[in-house]
């Protein structure tokens, strides 16, 4: 997958651990910031638990990076990797690591992410599927 290849919006359906059986839908926007040299995407999720988000990728210092914000004021930074067909992020922050990989299928992307809040014990984080908007 390439940045390319997420440029669009797309449709949220979600799970989370400490939400059980609790459908979390929303929808996703992905695009270009001025000439290409940033992609923004913007996430609204129906599930008052869940917070709006905005990212920003780009390649600083020659290292791709994506900044996350959120409407609760929170920001984090993750190294991020894009390949044909893989969406990875990550950062190693200690007392609250994450990591997530997104595997994109067609006009599907199926993700999930793992959070880990003593750098070596990994549990399940968000499970997200984005699906393209027609």
């Amino acid at each position: 997958m390439t940045a390319e290849n997420l440029i669009g919006s797309w449709t949220i359906e979600a799970t989370h651990p400490a939400l059980p059986g609790e459908a979390i839908t929303g929808r996703a926007v992905f695009e270009w910031l001025g000439e290409g040299h940033f992609l923004v995407q913007h996430t609204h999720y129906d599930h008052p638990a869940i917070p709006d988000a905005m990212t920003v990728i780009g390649d600083l210092a020659d290292t791709p990076t994506m900044h996350y914000f959120d409407v609760r004021g929170v920001r984090r930074e993750f190294e991020v990797e894009l390949t044909a067909d893989t969406w990875r992020y990550w950062n190693d922050t200690p007392g609250f690591a994450q990591r997530f990989t997104g595997t994109l299928d067609a006009d599907t992307l199926t993700g999930a992410g793992e959070l880990s809040v003593d750098n070596t014990t990994w549990t399940p984080d968000l499970k997200i599927t984005y699906r393209r908007a027609t």
